[in-house]
């Protein structure tokens, strides 16, 4: 009998195969997850165990298991989430995720993502040490500390040692948008039925799996209560990806100001994004 932590773990990582095979992701990544879960499931020992004993470098001893698997079963381990399964599932939900941080309730933690953005613990972190978290909420230094220590904590048990961070460039997130609107637009994409703000149960949302310099990424529109109120749908596109140096994230969507109003740009790297079509303007639109 495998362990019930291995076989939870197991069953997460053969449910990521069967979603990523049906999405028509690579069929190599598809294989990877799928002898994951049977290595698991063969473990002699918990993986909780390998895991406190030699962190992610003993679980990259596993057969077939790289840096990515290894940081998404420690994960798993850690948290008993997957978020990356969530997204895959349609059912990922950055209020809920926000409002389990002490001192931030449901409506605070709908507050945070409407009208600051935040979809992320990271996002939440940065927020409460730069001083949007005391503008936006009046927050005392107090309530402040105490929710920089939990963050610091809960986040600490599951990102990787500080390292150099992987900055891809803004000339590939625009090509991987450009493949994700096309594709969408063709109808060539498997669609997915979001959890959120969907009464029917309608499979509308495309998810588009591509790869890009070893980087893995997944496309797919926004879903959030502030796109959906901005009638943003079918405009903003979330990338996700898990490169050599971890996961990534970054939003893309078509600029309304400025001399940028009507290019494509990625959120927050507005600068860049500007140098990018001054250097290439033919690559406008």
């Amino acid at each position: 009998m495998p362990d019930p932590l291995n076989a939870h773990v197991a069953a997460r990582l053969e449910e990521v195969a069967t979603i990523l095979d049906w999405q028509g992701a690579n069929p190599y990544r598809v294989r990877a997850y799928r002898r994951a879960a049977l290595v698991l499931r063969g473990l002699g020992q918990p993986v909780s165990a390998l895991l406190e004993g030699g962190g992610l470098p003993a679980l990259e001893a596993l057969p077939g298991i790289g840096e990515s698997l290894a940081r998404s079963i420690r994960t798993l381990v850690v948290t008993g989430r997957l978020p990356m399964l969530e997204r895959l599932r349609g059912g990922s939900d950055p209020v809920a995720l926000l409002a389990t941080v002490p001192a931030i309730g449901r409506r605070t933690a709908e507050r945070l993502h409407h009208e600051l953005g935040l979809e992320t613990l990271e996002e939440l972190e940065a927020a409460a040490h730069d001083g949007r978290l005391a503008t936006l909420l009046g927050f005392g230094e107090k309530r402040l500390a105490g929710i920089r220590d939990s963050l610091a904590t809960r986040l600490s048990r599951v990102r990787p040692p500080a390292g150099p961070a992987e900055e891809v460039s803004i000339e590939e997130l625009l090509d991987v948008d450009r493949e994700y609107r096309e594709k969408a637009r063709a109808g060539t994409l498997r669609t997915i039925a979001p959890r959120r703000f969907n009464p029917a149960g309608e499979a509308w949302l495309p998810v588009l799996h591509t790869v890009r310099r070893g980087r893995h990424y997944t496309a797919l529109f926004s879903n959030t209560p502030r796109a959906h109120g901005l009638g943003a749908t079918r405009d903003w596109v979330v990338l996700y990806w898990d490169g050599r140096l971890g996961e990534g994230q970054a939003t893309v969507i078509t600029s309304r100001r400025g001399r940028l109003e009507g290019l494509r740009i990625v959120r927050g790297r507005e600068v860049e994004c500007a140098r990018h079509y001054d250097r290439a303007p033919a690559a406008a639109g």
